[in-house]
């Protein structure tokens, strides 16, 4: 089920760091082992009840995992080949862009054992309204791909045959647009979401001037001409 202990989270942040530096990468799609789940969050048998205190640092993983998922300049595509809960779902909301096979089941169980989805609360609340949120967090519940789909946490719900290709067509599109256009644009979408209007609009009226000054910029709309 891809359990995210601490070793595996610690792979991902290098994997991200590792496709951030590199410039033959363009897109980065991020999924599952096998078909049963995308994943089903954090391995709870290490330090959550027995020590909790001691691994208050090991269990900042996922924040920077999540931190280096948002900073990365390549767009992230969440291939959410199965159930997606937990800290699992706290990745695919952290990615760019998602698409879920008809048949995952998405969300916060954490409850059921006493906990609580704290870390992913952060990337969560921008995606979907309050209400469906807190009816994942409080009781539980678990939303399927169409749901999600609805409530805008995934961009597609597809069947299961179809996900590679929907996928495919979200790389091959995103492969073919100037890659320092998306790394600007997603610094300012991002960094835009947490300021308040007037100071969004001049971060974002700094950064439209940074994207005229590309050469990317001049080229298309030369050929736009």
């Amino acid at each position: 089920m891809n359990p995210m202990s601490n070793a595996v989270m610690a792979a991902l942040v290098d994997a991200v760091d590792r496709a951030a530096a590199d410039p033959d990468v363009r897109v980065v799609v991020l999924t599952g082992a096998g078909d049963r789940a995308f994943s089903a969050g954090g391995d709870l048998r290490g330090g959550f009840v027995d020590r909790p205190l001691a691994d208050h640092a090991a269990r900042g993983a996922l924040v920077e995992l999540i931190r280096r998922m948002r900073r990365c300049p390549k767009p992230i595509v969440a291939r959410v080949n199965g159930h997606a809960l937990g800290g699992g779902f706290g990745l695919l909301a952290a990615a760019d862009l998602a698409v879920a096979v008809r048949g995952a089941k998405l969300g916060t169980p954490e409850i059921g054992v006493g906990l609580w989805p704290m870390i992913i609360t952060a990337v969560l609340q921008p995606l979907a309204p309050q209400r469906p949120l807190l009816e994942m967090m409080l009781v539980g519940r678990t939303f399927d791909a169409d749901e999600a789909q609805a409530l805008g946490i995934v961009n597609r719900a597809v069947d299961r045959e179809e996900l590679d290709e929907v996928v495919a067509d979200y790389v091959d599109r995103l492969r073919s647009l100037s890659p320092a256009i998306l790394a600007l644009g997603k610094r300012a979408f991002y960094a835009a979401a947490d300021l308040d209007l007037d100071t969004a609009l001049d971060h974002l009226h700094h950064g439209l001037t940074a994207v005229a000054t590309t050469e990317d910029a001049a080229e298309g709309i030369a050929a736009f001409g």
